[in-house]
């Protein structure tokens, strides 16, 4: 079974809002074994909607579209829907009742009810955190799925209605896969030395690489469930190969898993940063549960705040400058007594584009990490550029990592 993703939104196309939708959906349908073959956004045009959906029916089996279902006069989907299947619009008091749970009978506005108009011949899912509803057309052994494009509605709705009853109308063969979060190679470097790991991987198995800044995400994967100890096989080669690099096994941003490791561990964890300006602190805290482990974090972006705050050493930063092994040796150690914490990440660089100098350019940045009683300190600079939020960015990717190899003790 094959299937696409539509998305509809002129807020789409101009750049107001990002389309996260179809990744998610891509990934959660990928996982259940079923095959995305395309995905494309285009605008609130009745036309446009009508003519994707004839064209990309061609080659699918499932249509999941999200967007257009709101109570104002851009939102076309339904009534576009009314057309393409040739029915109307008809009043659903289950839908009407749904909506009320939300708002109170009786305090509904004439604009949301409009809501509780569906097309009739549609199967009617109703919208358990939302107000919309989702409708599902079967014709001609293809179906479409109409779902609110609210994030969190739309996923709602699919990992316990869309999914579910896919696989019970589809025979599907399971999706194996295996990710490793893989530091120290580049993507082209990680290729070259997997290259007759991959050369010899059984036929329908595939490699993928998906690197960002400092990493390098690596996907095993192949088809079919009878292929489980076949697929368990090259795994394990994989990881002998890679065993000294692999971060992690967990497909999760590397705070999260930083942070599954302190808890597992029962460290805290406290930062001082300069050049980072808070973003590792950032990071750390967006994963729901981290302050059984984050304490707390200095955001010592000037020199007076490195010395009266974090009480730095003025000769220090006075002989070395504030980018300097020993200042942000001081940084790490200084915060963790600060704070009270096991571990300690901190930050000193030059971000840029400008404040470089000969022997300290743009892109020249000191991370130190503190855990059991040790602080390590190194320097990156070959690795990084002259643009400042890359920077920003591949610093914050280094100081986690660094953190990671040092509690799994490996520097």
């Amino acid at each position: 079974m094959k299937a696409a993703i539509i998305t509809i939104g002129d807020e789409i196309l101009i750049g107001q809002i990002v389309d996260t939708n179809s990744a998610w959906i891509s990934d959660k349908m990928t996982q259940a074994g079923f095959e995305i073959e395309e995905s494309v956004s285009i605008g609130d045009n009745a036309d446009q909607i009508k003519d994707t959906i004839s064209d990309v029916f061609k080659r699918v089996d499932v249509i999941l579209m999200t967007g257009g279902l709101g109570p104002t006069k851009d939102d076309i989907t339904k009534k576009t829907l009314c057309e393409y299947f040739n029915t109307s619009l008809v009043f659903d008091n289950s839908v009407l009742e749904n909506i009320e749970s939300f708002f109170g009978k009786g305090k509904v506005n004439e604009l949301t009810k409009n809501q509780a108009y569906v097309p009739e011949n549609c199967t009617v899912i109703q919208n358990r955190v939302g107000t919309a509803p989702i409708t599902w057309f079967d014709c001609d052994d293809k179906v479409l799925v109409s779902m609110p494009g609210v994030p969190y509605e739309m996923r709602f709705v699919m990992e316990n209605e869309i999914i579910p009853r896919l696989k019970d109308r589809y025979e599907i063969d399971a999706y194996l896969k295996k990710v490793l979060i893989i530091g120290g190679y580049s993507e082209s470097g990680l290729a070259m030395y997997l290259t007759d790991f991959e050369n010899s991987l059984p036929e329908g198995f595939g490699l993928a690489y998906l690197p960002s800044l400092g990493i390098v995400k690596l996907r095993l994967f192949v088809k079919g469930e009878h292929r489980r100890a076949q697929f368990d096989e090259q795994v394990d080669k994989l990881k002998t190969l890679l065993e000294n690099n692999i971060l992690s096994e967990e497909d999760a941003p590397l705070e999260k898993i930083l942070g599954g490791i302190l808890l597992e561990k029962g460290l805290t964890i406290s930062t001082a940063e300069s050049c980072t300006g808070g973003n590792i602190a950032h990071l750390i805290t967006s994963i729901a549960g981290s302050s059984r482990y984050f304490k707390g974090s200095v955001v010592s972006y000037a020199n007076e705040t490195k010395i009266n705050i974090l009480h730095v050493s003025s000769e220090n930063i006075e002989r070395d400058g504030a980018v300097s092994e020993s200042v942000v040796r001081e940084m790490a150690e200084n915060v963790a007594k600060l704070i009270r914490t096991d571990c300690a990440i901190s930050t000193s660089g030059i971000a840029g584009p400008d404040g470089g100098t000969s022997e300290k350019p743009v892109g020249t940045v000191w991370i130190a990490t503190h855990y059991n009683g040790n602080t390590i300190a190194q320097l990156y600079n070959r690795t990084m550029g002259r643009h400042r939020e890359a920077n920003i960015t591949r610093a914050t990717t280094y100081a986690m990592i660094q953190l990671i190899e040092m509690i799994k003790g490996r520097l």
